[in-house]
């Protein structure tokens, strides 16, 4: 399956590297390129790549902060960091990078970025189980603020909460609501004895986990019965799941 792929530094030398590579590599296709971290979130809302490469210092915005509002549109792109500054690497942690590549870098380490993005699984569509998962939560309810204005929804119906173009989307087995709510004022609302924060742009009801996978250098992938969509994991998050459900 081809990814699409953008590249964002003001080094025109290091975009030119770079879009050799990935051609080179093949399964990839550059949907455009970017000189400065506004042009590169412009370009992002435009075309919407699977993939970006980003710098870290770049004019008028910095990398890791094109980074977050990317994450903040589509929490699953795959960020790549490709920068002369290694201080920046607890930045990029936390905005979950797929890797970072520190200048100058050999053109294997990039190949090596290259073919494990291709090596993701592609999102295996489980079978929707007519059986529901058993839960003791069966009389609590969740209000929704949206523009409509509120919907009431049964938690136990709830399988993900996720960022997703700057709002905030509410998938259950038979719909998807949003609200301007933040997934932080939602987690309060909800019971946590089956609602579990993931990632800081997922929350997943437990229940539902179906399977999960390593997804870059510091997160993993978690599969959901009844819905196609799935989530992020941090490594810290499985650690706590591990020891939940052990």
């Amino acid at each position: 399956m081809i990814k699409s792929v953008m590249i964002a530094d003001d080094d025109m030398g290091m975009r030119l590297v770079l879009k050799k590579a990935v051609e080179r590599s093949g399964g990839f296709t550059i949907v455009g390129e970017a000189e400065d971290g506004a042009a590169a979130l412009r370009l992002f809302e435009a075309s919407r790549p699977e993939v970006v490469f980003l710098d870290v210092e770049m004019p008028g915005m910095t990398g890791v902060e094109c980074a977050k509002r990317i994450a903040d549109i589509e929490p699953r792109t795959i960020i790549v960091f490709a920068t002369a500054h290694q201080e920046y690497m607890p930045e990029a942690f936390e905005v979950y990078a797929f890797d970072y590549l520190v200048k100058p870098f050999r053109i294997r380490r990039l190949e090596q970025t290259l073919d494990r993005i291709k090596s993701i699984k592609d999102a295996e569509q489980d079978p929707y189980e007519k059986e529901q998962p058993k839960s003791t939560n069966t009389h609590k309810k969740l209000m929704i603020k949206n523009k409509e204005g509120i919907s009431v929804v049964d938690m136990e119906e709830i399988i993900l909460i996720q960022r997703e173009n700057r709002a905030t989307a509410i998938y259950t087995h038979h719909d998807r609501h949003t609200t301007s709510d933040s997934l932080s004022e939602l987690e309060e609302k909800l019971d946590k004895s089956i609602f579990f924060r993931s990632h800081k742009s997922y929350i997943i009801n437990i229940n539902y986990i179906s399977k999960m996978y390593p997804y870059g250098r510091w997160t993993y992938i978690v599969k959901l019965r009844g819905t196609e969509k799935d989530a992020l994991l941090t490594r810290d998050g499985y650690e706590k799941l591990e020891r939940l459900f052990n």
